[in-house]
């Protein structure tokens, strides 16, 4: 099977254990994911199936959305709700404009320091094997963008936001600092995925959806009913129908003319209305080269 099933990460899983579920319950080997979710976390986690993994490298600086409650009064050292405190616990009551205009300045492109409990390396080993050793983690800022970070409400203690934010932001990261500012610790309490790229949570299905609908329908059935429908997928490059003649000579990574797509430099080649047969470039004029063959 063939496509991208968005699934709503469920608390507690890996997207690796996603990743490994999916596989038990469709039975096939390629499968992968297109972007890593905490395990606390919930929400957006697309899953690509068969030959269509190979579509993972038009999603690796994917835009996210989240919506979430940060946890102000002490700190702990994942920076979340899954960790032990660093800070000793304080009671808080929480001004509703003055936690705004903290998050405010998170916005834009910021520097940020990766939580140590996190997959960046340092030295070829990833921080959170050295962190779960008890050792120290000294990881440097990196730039990172944040295009909306908007606190909606505030309880005595809690803030619950709603963020968009380019790959590799923490938002971890952005709940531990605004505890440093406000000089009273905090951590991220919850993180629930809406967004990322053009899959959304409308489209999302839990694992025991997926499991019920691959026992009781065809696999025709589950296609039109549980994966993205095809040309939905990587939005910014057009789509174009080969004629069987034009199909047969991409199949075979030929190159061929598409007289319709003079001007984009690369297209999304489908046969009929849901089989994506490749991804081509553009040679030259109407002149079209198959970089990507997705094989039946």
């Amino acid at each position: 099977m063939n496509g991208v099933v968005v699934i709503d990460k469920p608390p507690g899983f890996t997207s690796h254990d996603v990743v490994n579920r999916v596989r038990r319950i469709l039975g096939q080997r390629a499968v992968g994911h297109l972007g890593t979710l905490d395990p606390s976390a919930t929400g957006v986690l697309p899953i690509v199936l068969g030959n269509l993994t190979r579509l993972a490298q038009f999603y690796t600086h994917s835009e996210k959305t989240y919506n979430g409650v940060i946890r102000f009064g002490f700190a702990t050292d994942t920076y979340d709700a899954d960790g032990e405190p660093t800070t000793r616990s304080q009671d808080v009551h929480l001004n509703c404009d003055e936690v705004r205009a903290l998050g405010a300045q998170f916005q834009g492109i910021i520097e940020q320091t990766p939580p140590p409990f996190s997959a960046k390396k340092i030295a070829g080993v990833p921080a959170y094997k050295l962190a779960r050793k008890h050792k120290e983690v000294v990881l440097k800022p990196v730039k990172v963008e944040i295009k909306e970070f908007e606190i909606l409400e505030t309880t005595a203690n809690e803030a619950t936001f709603r963020a968009r934010v380019a790959s590799g932001t923490y938002i971890r990261s952005v709940a531990h600092e605004m505890g440093q500012k406000l000089g009273c610790g905090a951590h991220l309490a919850s993180l629930r995925r809406t967004a990322v790229a053009e899959f959304a949570i409308d489209d999302a299905h839990t694992l025991q959806e997926l499991e019920a609908a691959m026992q009781q329908g065809s696999t025709e059935s589950f296609a039109l009913t549980m994966l993205v429908h095809p040309r939905k997928l990587v939005p910014q490059l057009p789509s174009v129908t080969a004629t069987e003649e034009s199909a047969a000579l991409i199949r075979t990574g030929r190159a061929v003319n598409l007289p319709e797509m003079s001007r984009a430099p690369q297209v999304k080649v489908f046969y009929g209305q849901r089989e994506l047969i490749a991804i081509a470039t553009r040679i030259a004029g109407t002149l079209f080269h198959p970089s990507i063959v997705f094989p039946t």
